[in-house]
């Protein structure tokens, strides 16, 4: 999944560096508003996509003495970062400049550099958002692509998506804004497209921050990871009981796993051990992201006699 992430995340810097410097001689030329806010867009999206490679290379920091568990939540801290960027710089760049259009509007006198920017952006945008939405496919195959977006653990992958869409969108508002504002000759136009960008960038950073906040806090694995737990506990024999599965996502393919199971009584400790192991090993087995299985039992005898013999494994 990972190699996959990058490959949209290159996708993303390669279109958004060449759009940038285009908007940017587009804006100089013809003094858009909306077209410079929409030149500082793509910049950040470059300089987001930069943050999110930094964060994948941080989360495969191996395990040590002060993160035990690993590093894999650097990158959602970076996801978090990327989306307080598009909210500060972005969006407030954006409304910022659409004010300023506003205070003091001026006619766009030849918005040929602007048609052709804007073309072009789309086109490159637009195959950015598709290599992205197909990465992202690929390992979420089945359902829709917003709840799967809802769901996702890898904010990698799903980051350019939003990042993209928000990008065609606005690219769209940039065209219609400067297109009226020409036909109307109607300057103001300019500067109401450029505060929609805003307005736009701010819910996107709204959206991407509400979702990493949550891998932040430690979202549990998807239900059906659960209910495939459940199931392995349910068909072993020499468990009675089990509390709900307790998960955490670690990263975008770590998951910790807390289980306590009441084991039968009329079975001798060294049965107990290996029906323990033959869980874990089922649980690894069935869903590879899961790398750790911590599995305690209930029973106060069990689980006396069980660390004198199996410390480390219990």
């Amino acid at each position: 999944m990972a190699g996959g992430s990058k490959l949209a995340i290159y996708g993303a810097i390669a279109a958004n560096t060449l759009i940038a410097i285009s908007k940017f001689v587009a804006s100089f030329f013809t003094g858009s508003s909306a077209m410079l806010a929409e030149g500082i867009h793509s910049l950040i999206d470059t300089g987001n996509g930069l943050l999110l490679l930094l964060g994948l290379k941080k989360a495969k920091k191996p395990a040590d003495h002060e993160h035990p568990f690993g590093y894999g939540k650097e990158i959602y801290f970076w996801s978090f970062v990327v989306s307080i960027l598009i909210f500060s710089l972005g969006g407030g760049f954006a409304i910022y400049e659409g004010i300023h259009a506003l205070e003091d509007p001026s006619v766009i006198e030849d918005p040929t550099w602007n048609y052709w920017v804007l073309a072009a952006a789309i086109v490159f945008e637009g195959a950015s958002l598709i290599i992205a939405v197909k990465t992202f496919k690929k390992s979420n195959p089945k359902g829709k692509l917003l709840q799967n977006i809802i769901k996702s653990k890898d904010p990698a992958n799903f980051a350019v998506i939003i990042e993209d869409t928000a990008a065609v969108i606005g690219l769209f508002i940039a065209l219609i804004g400067i297109f009226l504002s020409q036909q109307l000759n109607n300057p103001y136009l300019d500067g109401i497209s450029s505060l929609l960008i805003g307005v736009l960038l701010l819910g996107v950073a709204t959206f991407l921050a509400k979702e990493t906040k949550g891998l932040l806090l430690g979202e549990s694995a998807r239900p059906e990871v659960i209910e495939g737990i459940e199931s392995i506990l349910s068909n072993n024999k020499d468990i009675k009981k089990w509390n709900f599965p307790k998960t955490m996502h670690l990263g975008a393919d770590n998951i910790l796993v807390v289980i306590e199971v009441d084991i039968k009584e009329d079975i001798d400790l060294l049965t107990a051990e290996k029906s323990i192991q033959t869980m874990r090993q089922q649980i690894k087995g069935k869903y590879p992201k899961i790398n750790q299985v911590f599995i305690q039992t209930t029973n106060k005898l069990n689980l006396e006699q069980a660390i004198g013999r199996t410390a480390g494994d219990l």
